[in-house]
């Protein structure tokens, strides 16, 4: 079978991307390993309609459900190479291959979380917190800690003055920071402790405080992550000769959200923009949208 439209990845755009494309009537799948963002996130606080939260892994569900209400099928499965065929030709981690007219890519971003400080992971969008803009207002006039590493950590700390005061950076990884930034913490009377963690103290979902390996502990109920180097997964797109810019997000058209390769479209995270859900929600539909007027090109020739 040739689909008209395989979507990689099955995260918040992916599957705008998916109930869009369903509603038109078009052969869809989604190959999703369930490993990104929105499969650790606890909890959305900043989306039209959820005004007391909502987990990635709700609108996962739900999302997945409405999709294939339209008939959009969906396999567990990681994509690992692509053919620059017509149509597109991918082979999958499990060695099935699968074919098609048209690609969306939603393959996310994956943040860096060190391996010794997992007890963060259940923490995450309830008590931790990763995105200022979608996130600041949770900590608004409240004691929080920045859990980092180098210039990432302190810039995210700075950032965060425009909420709140009582504003903490461990710097787990102890990558000096330039004199300007130290000043700058100074400067913003922003707390810094140059120090490894041990561990993360933390039950069911709320964020205590942390141990250093010195045996120094220190409480809060609230914190954000900023380790940098977070990997945006656009390896596959490049592979294909997509347009990346220098931090590795897949470059579009900004209306129609398709790459600089014919039928080759990307949506989400994996796109430079502000990184938020609403947005990638607009990206998947638009890039659906876009995708839906190809075929429709196609078959009126």
């Amino acid at each position: 079978m040739i689909y008209d439209c395989i979507i990689i990845g099955g995260g918040i755009a992916g599957l705008q991307a998916a109930i869009q494309l369903g509603r038109y009537q078009h052969d869809v799948l989604v190959i999703d390993s369930h490993s990104g963002r929105s499969t650790i996130c606890r909890q959305y606080h900043n989306i039209l309609g959820w005004p007391d939260g909502v987990s990635g892994n709700t609108l996962r569900t739900l999302g997945k459900q409405q999709a294939e209400q339209y008939g959009v099928m969906f396999v567990n499965d990681e994509v690992i190479n692509i053919h620059k065929h017509h149509p597109f030709r991918l082979e999958t981690k499990t060695e099935h291959v699968y074919f098609a007219h048209h690609l969306i890519f939603s393959t996310g971003v994956v943040d860096r979380i060190p391996e010794d400080l997992k007890e963060i992971i259940p923490c995450l969008g309830k008590s931790i917190y990763i995105c200022p803009d979608c996130d600041g207002y949770e900590v608004l006039n409240k004691k929080v800690f920045i859990i980092g590493s180098g210039k990432s950590g302190a810039t995210l700390a700075i950032t965060l003055k425009y909420w709140t005061n009582d504003i903490t950076y461990i710097n787990h990884e102890r990558i000096p920071l330039d004199e300007e930034l130290q000043n700058s913490l100074q400067q913003n009377f922003i707390r810094y402790i140059p120090k490894k963690i041990k561990r993360v103290l933390a039950k069911k979902g709320q964020f205590k405080g942390i141990e250093l390996t010195d045996g120094e502990t220190h409480f809060a109920n609230h914190a954000f992550i900023a380790f940098g180097n977070n990997k945006v997964q656009s390896e596959l797109a490049k592979n294909l000769g997509v347009s990346l810019n220098g931090n590795n997000h897949i470059i579009v058209n900004p209306r129609t959200k398709e790459s600089n390769v014919q039928n080759v479209f990307a949506a989400g995270d994996v796109v430079a923009h502000s990184e938020q859900v609403a947005i990638a929600m607009g990206d998947g539909s638009q890039a659906a949208i876009w995708v839906h007027k190809r075929i429709m090109d196609h078959h009126s020739r």
